[in-house]
């Protein structure tokens, strides 16, 4: 049986300034808590209602009961597995190839399919904005499948990491020239803007290049979800 405490630990970790304060992030679902087991994030512990296939070889796996998954899940029907992992230091590290900006992101869904996004057309490495959604929030970890162990993520002030750049910076407008029209450099900065203000004013103002992706047809829906249209820029960055 867990003790008190440590479910009281657990559960709070749904909270940014708790998982701020113990260093601490919670992963369920077996197959991403396996993912997340198989990179160079560190194990807190492990919890687990029935591990007899849970491929967690070297790896202490605590029994805990149903009862109990569920006042510490953040999901509606907990799954069975649970992990806590340590978060892991914010490296200073240069950044190279394709670089993913994301000013003011907030909504948990997008943030965890554009970091899946990322994985799959590989672009490793995500600056976001102090008022995107923080990385670690269950809803996030969840929508990532995995991918958060092998994306890059730092969180700063966008103004200055950007005007400290020396690479080409694109944003994506509504009112921008038309990705079809552009010829994408090997390297560069592409900027996201927030669900339902775009860039920010400040942010917009150190972009060399606006681009946008054309609409087709008639009447046309006002915008597109901010996680559709990364993926579309994504892809005509790789082409």
């Amino acid at each position: 049986m867990v003790v008190k405490s440590e479910l009281k630990l657990i559960k709070s970790l749904q909270q940014k300034k708790c998982r701020n304060e113990h260093g601490l992030f919670v992963v369920e679902g077996k197959k991403t808590i396996e993912e997340v087991l198989k990179s160079d994030m560190q194990l807190y512990k492990l919890f687990a209602v029935d591990f007899d296939d849970f491929n967690t070889e070297g790896v202490e796996v605590n029994r805990i009961s149903n009862k109990e998954l569920s006042q510490i899940s953040s999901l509606k029907n907990p799954n069975g597995y649970l992990g806590v992992f340590y978060i892991p230091k914010q490296e200073q590290k240069v950044l190279s190839d394709w670089i993913l900006v994301l000013d003011g992101v907030q909504d948990p869904g997008n943030l965890g399919t554009i970091i899946r996004l990322c994985d799959w057309f590989g672009v490793v490495d995500i600056v976001c904005s102090p008022q995107t959604v923080d990385c670690y929030n269950p809803k996030v970890l969840q929508a990532t499948m995995g991918s958060i162990t092998r994306v890059h993520m730092r969180y700063t002030e966008l103004k200055a990491f950007l005007s400290s750049s020396e690479l080409p910076i694109y944003g994506a407008f509504m009112d921008g020239v038309s990705v079809n029209d552009l010829k994408l450099p090997e390297k560069g900065i592409l900027i996201m803007g927030n669900e339902g203000k775009g860039i920010s004013d400040s942010v917009a103002q150190l972009c060399t290049d606006k681009l946008a992706i054309p609409q087709f047809g008639g009447i046309t829906t006002e915008s597109l979800n901010v996680a559709s249209a990364t993926a579309i820029l994504l892809h005509e960055i790789r082409k």
